[in-house]
């Protein structure tokens, strides 16, 4: 895993286990996201230093909007945030 469930719970200032096991599935779901977003495997994926960014990002964004999360716009702003790293195709 890139990240860390510490460091993500570091970087949502959270300090208690409740919400572990749904931070573990985003980052999980992020991790993949992201990846397919940049359209790279997840070994090249895991490779980019903005790999971190982008899935503390999505996890981020699903852990404050869990009730109304947009994914259309979640996915534009990853799109905007890899560019740098996206292929063109598969």
């Amino acid at each position: 895993m890139i990240v860390s469930l510490d460091e993500m719970k570091q970087y949502l200032r959270v300090d208690f286990p409740d919400d572990d096991d749904f931070l573990e599935n985003a980052l999980q779901s992020a991790e993949t996201l992201c990846a397919d977003v940049a359209r790279l495997s997840a070994e090249d994926f895991a490779k980019e230093p903005v790999a971190k960014i982008a899935i503390m990002y999505a996890v981020a964004y699903w852990y404050e909007h869990r009730e109304d999360a947009d994914h259309h716009d979640l996915t534009l702003s990853l799109r905007s945030l890899l560019f740098g790293i996206r292929k063109e195709g598969f």
